[in-house]
């Protein structure tokens, strides 16, 4: 089955948090409360300071116009902690094998979603930040209709009555030109534990073809979509295929500090929303 794109009755593309969010079941909503509650408590004595000899790489899916003083501040705020670095100069410390020395942040972005270009871009060059993307080759230019099962289960859209776009291939190719880097999260947004093998395989050369193709830059980290080991894809065997393909890491969503000597096809990442407060942050960005 594929995700209906493009819609002949096109919605008004979501702007902002507010909107994409408006339609979240109350149970989700309270859930969310009920968190964040908890999370104040548990942050209370979590110090990122009491941490080190790490990279964490946190990780967002969209930068909307209501989260761009949010994710400013949580950059101002991290800067207190590590230095940033690029995905190319992270993923080439941890295939190293040596002891990781200080605290590092490598901040990655997932889908490819329109609202990165506006959003992220200008706040990471204007803090000297790196960062890269990682997009669905399949997707870039489009945007998909939001009443659609598969959709929400692939991108979580909640919106009413509008839509959600992506990157263009020319949003690609300006983010390359001001530094940042483009990876593939795949050529669709499949689950890789529901693929053969070779389909598989297809899916993550064809990905870092295109993606070389129409922004002329090296396509060398891949992101698994959904994310999560033993459920969306196999450690081992889909690393290996990434590897073969020519990719030097492979993302997961699995939180937690990468450090010295870890896989580089098996990158842990922690999932950060940007208006989040320093409590989530402190939380997160400190256990071991």
């Amino acid at each position: 089955m594929s995700i209906p794109y493009n819609n002949p009755h096109p919605l008004k593309p979501a702007e902002t948090y507010s909107e994409w969010s408006a339609a979240a079941p109350m149970k989700d909503r309270v859930r969310s409360w009920t968190r964040d509650i908890a999370i104040r408590g548990l942050a209370m004595g979590r110090r990122i300071e009491r941490t080190n000899n790490w990279i964490r790489f946190p990780y967002y899916h969209h930068i909307f116009e209501d989260e761009r003083r949010g994710f400013s501040g949580q950059l101002e705020y991290l800067k207190g902690f590590g230095d940033f670095i690029g995905l190319d100069a992270a993923a080439a410390m941890v295939a190293g094998g040596e002891a990781i020395d200080g605290r590092y942040f490598c901040v990655t972005f997932d889908d490819g979603f329109k609202s990165c270009m506006a959003g992220a871009v200008p706040i990471l060059n204007a803090q000297n930040v790196p960062a890269a993307f990682y997009v669905v080759t399949s997707l870039v230019g489009k945007s998909f209709d939001p009443d659609d099962p598969i959709a929400r289960d692939a991108f979580g859209f909640k919106g009413i009555d509008t839509s959600l776009e992506f990157l263009s291939w020319d949003d690609c190719r300006a983010m390359v030109a001001a530094g940042m880097t483009i990876g593939s999260h795949a050529e669709n947004h499949h689950r890789l534990s529901g693929l053969t093998d070779n389909d598989a395989a297809g899916e993550m050369a064809r990905s870092k073809s295109a993606i070389e193709q129409e922004t002329g830059s090296t396509c060398l980290h891949f992101c698994a979509p959904y994310g999560i080991p033993n459920r969306d894809f196999d450690t081992q065997r889909h690393g290996d295929l990434a590897k073969e393909a020519g990719y030097l890491s492979f993302a997961t969503g699995v939180r937690g500090p990468t450090r010295g000597g870890a896989d580089p096809y098996a990158l842990k990442r922690d999932q950060l929303l940007a208006n989040w407060g320093a409590h989530q942050l402190k939380y997160f960005l400190s256990s071991e």
